[in-house]
C-alpha cells in the first residue's frame, strides 16, 4: 500500500485529491477500482478516463477535467506510470546466498551478497557481483563475469567469455555468447569457423526470454547500455547494438550488423550481415533491413494485408512487373527511333505533352 501522496513524492508530482488514500496496485482505466492507480496517455481513451473506477489517475494537466477521481498531473503520463509500476513490483524477493543444491566452482567467485539458486552451475574464472541474483538452473561458464545487481532468470544459458554489465534483466531461456553462424565452404561440406571473440553487454541492458546473441568470430559482439530487447531475438556474430536501441519480439539480425544508438526496430524485422543502421532510425514490422541506413527516420518494406483474393491478383501483378517493363522501354524505344520529319514532328511533341 501506497498513499496518493507517498507516490506523488516518489514521482515529483503535484496532487489533486485525497492525500490519504491508499493505493494497491495499477490497472488499465477501464479495470481499475477504487485502490488501483491508473493513466491515460493519449486522448483517445477519455471516455474511458469519464467512466473509470480508479482511486487515482495520472494524466496531464489538459485532461484534469476529464477525470472523476485523485489526479497525478504530469506532462508525460506513460513514463510517470512507468515510473510507478517499481513501487508495485511484486517480484518476489530472494535472500543473499548459495543454494546447497548449486554447483560452484572453486575457481570461481561469488559476491557474499548475490544469490544463487537451486541447480545452477557457476565455472570456474566466472565472477558473480554484488546483488546479482543467479536463478534456478542458469549456467555460467568459465570466466564470465554477472555485473551488479543483475538478475538471471532461471535456465540462462551464459556461455565462455561473456561479460553481462550492472542492473541488466536475462529473462529465462536466454542464451548468451553461442557460436555465431560461422562456416567455409569445404569440397566435402562445411568447415566450421571456430568462433574466438566474446561478448560484452552494458549497463541496463534487458533480454528477453528466448532471445539469442551469439559471441564474436574474432571481435566481441557488442550490446551497449541500455539496450532493450523482447523475446525470441537473434543477434548474430560480431553485431553492435547502439545504446538505448529498443528490439521487438522475432527480430532477426544477421552477423556484423551495427546498430546505432535509439533505433527502434519493430516485430518481425530481418536485418542482413554487415549493413549499419545510423542513430535515430525507426524500422516498421516485417521490414527486411537489405542495405544500409544512413539518414535518421522511419523506413518500411513489404506490403499491407489486404483481402486474400485482391492479395493473390496483386501477387500475380507484382511477378509481371519486370515484364510490363520490358514493354514499356521496348514502346519508348520505339517511338525515340521512329524518324519523324518538320511539322509532324511538332504535332507528335504536342501530342505527347498533352
Amino acid at each position: 500500500m501506497h498513499t496518493l501522496a507517498e507516490v506523488a513524492d516518489y514521482l515529483g508530482l503535484s496532487f489533486s485529491g485525497d492525500a490519504d488514500r491508499e493505493l494497491a496496485g495499477l490497472a488499465s482505466l477501464a479495470n481499475a477500482g477504487p485502490s488501483h492507480l491508473s493513466f491515460l496517455r493519449d486522448e483517445q481513451h477519455l471516455e474511458q478516463l469519464s467512466a473509470t473506477r480508479a482511486g487515482a489517475v495520472i494524466v496531464a494537466p489538459r485532461w484534469r477535467e476529464h477525470c472523476p477521481a485523485d489526479c497525478l498531473l504530469s506532462n508525460d503520463p506513460h513514463l510517470s506510470f512507468a515510473l510507478a509500476s517499481a513501487l508495485f513490483d511484486d517480484t518476489p524477493l530472494a535472500f543473499p546466498g548459495i543454494h546447497s543444491a548449486a554447483s560452484v566452482d572453486e575457481a570461481a567467485s561469488v559476491h557474499e551478497q548475490a544469490v544463487v539458486a537451486a541447480g545452477a552451475v557457476i565455472e570456474a574464472g566466472a565472477t558473480i557481483a554484488e546483488g546479482a541474483q543467479v536463478g534456478a538452473g542458469v549456467y555460467i561458464g568459465h570466466n564470465s563475469t554477472v555485473g551488479p545487481f543483475t538478475r538471471l532468470y532461471p535456465q540462462v544459458v551464459v556461455y565462455h567469455g561473456v561479460s553481462i554489465g550492472e542492473r541488466c534483466i536475462v529473462h529465462a531461456g536466454a542464451v548468451l555468447g553461442a557460436d555465431g553462424f560461422g562456416y567455409a565452404q569445404a569440397e566435402d561440406g562445411w568447415q566450421k569457423i571456430h568462433q574466438l571473440g566474446g561478448l560484452r553487454i552494458g549497463d541496463g541492458v534487458e533480454i528477453g526470454a528466448g532471445t539469442t546473441v551469439d559471441r564474436g568470430a574474432l571481435d566481441d559482439t557488442v550490446i551497449e547500455d541500455g539496450v532493450v530487447i523482447d523475446n525470441q531475438v537473434q543477434i548474430g556474430h560480431n553485431c553492435r547494438i547502439g545504446r538505448n536501441t529498443a528490439i521487438a519480439g522475432c527480430v532477426g539480425v544477421a552477423g556484423s550488423a551495427v546498430i546505432g544508438a535509439n533505433c527502434t526496430l519493430a516485430g518481425g524485422v530481418g536485418v542482413v550481415g554487415h549493413v549499419q543502421i545510423c542513430d535515430g532510425v525507426h524500422v516498421t514490422g516485417m521490414t527486411m533491413v537489405t542495405r544500409s541506413i544512413n539518414e535518421p527516420g522511419s523506413y518500411s518494406s513489404g506490403t499491407p494485408m489486404s483481402a486474400t483474393r485482391d492479395w493473390k491478383r496483386n501477387a500475380v501483378r507484382f511477378n509481371q512487373l519486370d515484364a510490363m517493363h520490358r514493354r514499356v522501354e521496348k514502346i519508348a524505344a520505339r517511338e525515340d527511333a521512329e524518324p519523324v520529319a518538320g511539322s509532324d514532328k511538332a504535332a507528335r511533341r504536342g501530342r505527347k505533352e498533352t
